[in-house]
Order: structure tokens, then C-alpha cells, then sequence
């Protein structure tokens, strides 16, 4: 969940590996972006952190910059409102179907300001840290969601969530992209780095690969030790897909460092513009990642109560919710950067954040939630039931034989995003035979 402001930088982050091998394009991006209101008032001589902070201004007047830039600079932020209003529902009126709704809206601006203020951290951080940053709070939203969720053992939604955010961003996400993309220029076929496009997917089909095996070992009853096979397989391929994931991250900074190194030689001028862009301080953007960690950590707890009640409330299965409406809004800021980058003709970054998230999901945060699962005792495993695991391994499948030509038009982001309608009526009509909600009449 990103701003434009992320997509200057140069080696930092991993939503936007794609960007690796196209980096003269980064600079034009500077250019587009600076139609995004910021804070000019600042001096980033200032924006250092520490003392010289309050040499010329009150700390007051310091928290009421902080907070026009970070709350009154998007208009995402508008429904920042409704936050407080789920909780206030949810006290007065216990209303479910309206908390999740109110809650699922307030979860959208805070992730994208949590995006947002790791960017901004990012700048004053070397490359490797910054990496790893971004590689952490990349998909904090959905990482915070889904612990909140195997708290209350609910496992079978965290495995739905995050598998509704992976097909959403490859599907619906990149659909768009490449809809709105070749609709702005349809005269003519939108190029990407197919290269790249072809590593992304190259992970993900590991991630099915992951996530079949436990499937197929629990359906066959293969299992050599029932009930615990499953699980260790399971907390295997976690550990193995979280090595792969570090090293793939390793090797995208490595590669994107090699270029800032060769930019700067070939224009000094324009990587200089890139590095100060920076719109708070270093101490402004740590204080902001922990509030609004803790605004989402909040929120999320009042989203994961209402979900088997808003599923009763408005009579629709919570696979449905889960895989479908929850990352449909979660992805929202994603979503319209991808278009608009499209639209710009700036195919690399929007493949970028819709494969590269999904990417991130499968192969970080899904192996993550395995770990955590293991250590606090909860039985959290990659056997997501046949449906789920089919559907996962045909859009993978869809999604690289459209990338493997590195065209676009937009007859190829309508059939993904026809897919995707074919997805969502398949979960409407999903009965999960885990749920205790959805049982086949």
C-alpha cells in the first residue's frame, strides 16, 4: 500500500523490485510525483532529528507540521473517520455488519500512511536496512490482520485472507493496470521487463508448490504420522520459502545498488533529487510507524470479531468476505497506484506493486504467520483445502502466460479481470468445510 513517494527510491523497496532493471525510468517518476502536496515549509537541513529541532520553532509547532503532512496531504485520509466510528457502532449499537464495514474503510488510509512513514524512514537508513524495512512493513496490514486472527483462532481465516490478497493483486490489481494502461495508449502494445515479471512468477509458483504438497498429503490421508505430517511439512516449507524470500531480497539490493552506483556517475544532479525527498525527520517517521501500528493493531481487533457476524448480517459465506471484500478495500491504495502508473506508461512500477505484493504475501508473509503459529503453539499450516489451492495454482498459471510475451494491452487486462469475477462467484457459492458459519443447506 503505497504512495508516489516510494516509487522514487532506488534499491529500497521490495513491493517494486521490477523497478530494478529499469532505473532511468525511476527519474521520470520524480517528475510525475511532484504534483503530490508536501510540505515545503520544512528545511530538510532541519529534518535531521534531534536538538536542532527545537532551536527555532516550539515542539508544538513541530507536532502540528508532522501531522499536516502526514494526515492532510492525501485525500485517501478523508475516511479516516470511519476508525472511530466502527468502535463507536460497535459500543452503542452492536451492529456487525456495520463495524466490519466502518472498520474495513478505516484500515485503508492508516495502511497507506503506514506505507508511507516507512518510506519515509527509509531515507535515512543504508540500502540493506531499508530493504528489510520494507520487506517487514511492506504488507504490515495484512501481517497485523492475520496475527490478530490467530489470536483468536481463527486460522482458517488467515489462511483465506492472505490468499484473497495474493489472487486480488494478481487478478483484479494488475487486471486494471493493464486495462486502464492499454486503454490510455491503445495505440499501441505497453512493454515490461519480462525478465523480472518472470522471477515473480518463478517465486510464486514455488509458493503453490509449497502449499500442494501439504494439501494432497492431507486429502490422500498419505500422511505418515496423521494430524502432525502436515504440520512439519508445513513449518518446513515456511522456513525454506522465508530463506528463498531473504535471498531474493538480497540479490535485488544487490543489483539495484550496482545501478544507483552507475547513476549517480551518469547524473549526479537527478540521483541527488531522488535521495532528498524525504518530507519529515528521522525520529517524526519512527514515532509515526509505532501510532499508526497501534491505530491498525486496534482496528483489526475490532475487524476480525465482526467478520462471522457481518457474515450473518448480510447473508453472505466468510470465505466470501475473507478472500474477496476484505482485500479488495485492503488493497485499495495499491490498486490506484497501479493504475496510474499504467496510465502513465510506467509498466514496470505497476507490475511491481501488484506481482511484487503478491509475491511478498506468499512468500513472506504466509511463511511468517507459520512461524509465529509455531512458536505460540497454534497449529497454523500451508494445507489450504483443495479449492483454495486450485484456484491459487490456475491464477499463477493465467497471470504468466499473459506476462510471458512482456506485452500488454487491454484485451489482456480484461481476461484478468474477468478471472477474477469467475473467482469471486466461486467463493459465493463456496461452502468451506471448515467454517462453522458456512455449512451447505
Amino acid at each position: 500500500m503505497g504512495s508516489t513517494n516510494n516509487l522514487r527510491m532506488l534499491g529500497f523497496n521490495s513491493k517494486l523490485e521490477m523497478k530494478s532493471s529499469s532505473v532511468k525510468s525511476m527519474i521520470e517518476l520524480q517528475d510525475d510525483s511532484r504534483a503530490i502536496p508536501v510540505s515545503t515549509t520544512r528545511n530538510l537541513s532541519s529534518l535531521k532529528g534531534g536538538p536542532e529541532l527545537f532551536g527555532t520553532s516550539s515542539a508544538w509547532s513541530i507536532m502540528k507540521a508532522s501531522i499536516k503532512t502526514a494526515f492532510f496531504s492525501d485525500k485517501i485520509n478523508l475516511l479516516l473517520p470511519c476508525g472511530p466510528l466502527a468502535m463507536l457502532v460497535d459500543q452503542l449499537a452492536h451492529r456487525p455488519g456495520w463495524v466490519f464495514m466502518l472498520s474495513l474503510l478505516g484500515i485503508i488510509p492508516l495502511a497507506e500512511r503506514l506505507g508511507w512513514a516507512t518510506e519515509q524512514l527509509v531515507f535515512y537508513t543504508v540500502p540493506t536496512v531499508g530493504g528489510l524495512l520494507n520487506a517487514t512493513f511492506g504488507n504490515a496490514t495484512e501481517l497485523i490482520i492475520s496475527l490478530f486472527a490467530m489470536k483468536q483462532g481463527m486460522l482458517r481465516l488467515v489462511q483465506q485472507s492472505l490468499l484473497g490478497s495474493i489472487l486480488s493483486n494478481m487478478l483484479l490489481v494488475l487486471g486494471c493496470a493493464l486495462f486502464c494502461g492499454g486503454i490510455a495508449h491503445h495505440n499501441k502494445e505497453q512493454m515490461f521487463n519480462r525478465s523480472n515479471a518472470g522471477m515473480n512468477v518463478g517465486l510464486l509458483l514455488m509458493a503453490v508448490m509449497a502449499l500442494i504438497f501439504p494439501t494432497v498429503l492431507h486429502v490422500t490421508s498419505t500422511e505418515l504420522q496423521i494430524g502432525t505430517s502436515v504440520l512439519s511439512l508445513s513449518r518446513f516449507c515456511s522456513c525454506i520459502m522465508l530463506v528463498a524470500y531473504v535471498i531474493y531480497i538480497f540479490f535485488l539490493l544487490t543489483n539495484q545498488k550496482q545501478d544507483y552506483a552507475s547513476l549517480k556517475e551518469d547524473s549526479p544532479t537527478a540521483s541527488s533529487d531522488i535521495e532528498e525527498s524525504a518530507n519529515i525527520s528521522k525520529w517524526e517517521s519512527i514515532i509515526w510507524l509505532g501510532l499508526l501500528t497501534l491505530f491498525i493493531s486496534v482496528l483489526s481487533e475490532y475487524l476480525v470479531n465482526a467478520i462471522e457476524g457481518a457474515s450473518v448480517a448480510m447473508d453472505v459465506p466468510v470465505a466470501f468476505i475473507s478472500v474477496i471484500l476484505l482485500p479488495i478495500v485492503g488493497n485499495a491504495a495499491e490498486h490506484a497506484s497501479a493504475i496510474m502508473f499504467a496510465v502513465k506508461d510506467k509498466l514496470d512500477v505497476s507490475l511491481g506493486v501488484a506481482i511484487g505484493s503478491s509475491t511478498q504475501i506468499s512468500m513472506f508473509v504466509m511463511p511468517i504467520c507459520v512461524v509465529v503459529g509455531w512458536i505460540t503453539g497454534r497449529p497454523m499450516d500451508l494445507d489450504f483445502e483443495p479449492f483454495e489451492t486450485a484456484t491459487l495454482f490456475m491464477t499463477v498459471l493465467v497471470v504468466a502466460f499473459m506476462l510471458q510475451e512482456g506485452t500488454s494491452n487491454y484485451f489482456k487486462g480484461l481476461m484478468l479481470m474477468l478471472c477474477y469475477m469467475i473467482v469471486a462467484a466461486s467463493f459465493f457459492v463456496h461452502a468451506d468445510p471448515a467454517s462453522i458459519q458456512d455449512k451447505p443447506q
